[in-house]
């Protein structure tokens, strides 16, 4: 296939939208909306998110859905290695082309949920900078707190409502799995909201830039985050419930845990802070 790639002598200016849908064109590519296939196209916002990593020369990123590669030049140019995921057949042979002489580049494709996450992020210190296809950037978001070396570093664009969600506080509507999961590991703020017209095509969604530094040692204290998850789906799938009755269906009898972890029995899971999870988890084991 990486034969059929329309070679081109130099590389499109891809902040420019009409270089980027002359190279649709070319590449006889439609963007896809079920693989959230809408690219950054606006240098400002390019630059702020580059900004946001605070790359060095000697940083290893990983990059998902590089898509046509405007963020994939940018990063090559700031970091010492970058390895992207693309799972898009049209577009891992244009990058394969297009970035050919880039030794510090290593791409891989393959759909990222499929990929190996502790061989992505291989040693502590790497950072995670990407455009990240909104269907899947939650569930991967969470899957990265569960490797051995998370990223030190997260610099994403996302849907806005999933930034919502990261910053989530006790209480609110937006407050629940996501919040409490990355806010245990991560200290997390949004850097800037995007337009859609900074992408093409325009996204039918806000989106925005977050940033997450990962925490010196998780909220609450160390967890088997698997059996964690696993609390907070049955607890939030009954937030209207008190602790006490949503527990009973897990335990026969849930105080004596509810008073070792020091949480009120009549609390809701919705009012319980990230770092309350961990000692009623430990507490109901």
């Amino acid at each position: 296939m990486a034969n059929d790639t329309p070679k081109m002598a130099n590389p499109p200016n891809l902040t420019r939208p009409s270089e980027v849908r002359a190279l649709l064109t070319q590449l006889d590519f439609h963007p896809s909306r079920l693989l959230g296939q809408n690219f950054l196209i606006d240098r400002n916002i390019l630059n702020i998110l580059l900004d946001a990593a605070e790359l060095r020369p000697d940083d290893a990123v990983v990059e998902v859905g590089p898509g046509l590669g405007v963020l994939t030049d940018a990063l090559l140019s700031r970091a010492g290695a970058l390895t992207a995921v693309e799972k898009d057949n049209r577009l891992a042979p244009y990058l394969r082309e297009r970035f050919a002489d880039s030794p510090k580049l290593t791409l891989i494709h393959s759909d990222v949920l499929d990929c190996d996450f502790p061989a992505l992020f291989p040693r502590p210190g790497m950072k995670l900078v990407a455009n990240l296809p909104y269907a899947i950037a939650a569930r991967l978001l969470v899957e990265l707190t569960a490797i051995p070396n998370p990223p030190a570093l997260i610099v994403v664009t996302i849907q806005r409502e999933v930034a919502a969600r990261l910053e989530a506080k006790p209480s609110t509507d937006d407050y629940g799995l996501l919040s409490i999961l990355m806010q245990r590991h991560y200290a997390i703020s949004t850097v800037k909201h995007i337009s859609p017209s900074c992408f093409w095509p325009p996204p039918e969604v806000q989106s925005s830039i977050s940033k997450l530094v990962l925490r010196a040692a998780p909220l609450g204290g160390p967890a088997n985050e698997l059996a964690l998850r696993d609390l907070l789906r049955h607890a939030f799938s009954r937030r209207r419930k008190t602790m006490a009755r949503s527990l009973r269906d897990l335990v026969p009898a849930p105080l004596p845990a509810l008073e070792k972890a020091g949480i009120p029995p009549t609390a809701r899971a919705e009012e319980l802070p990230p770092e309350a999870w961990p000692p009623l988890l430990r507490a109901l084991h």
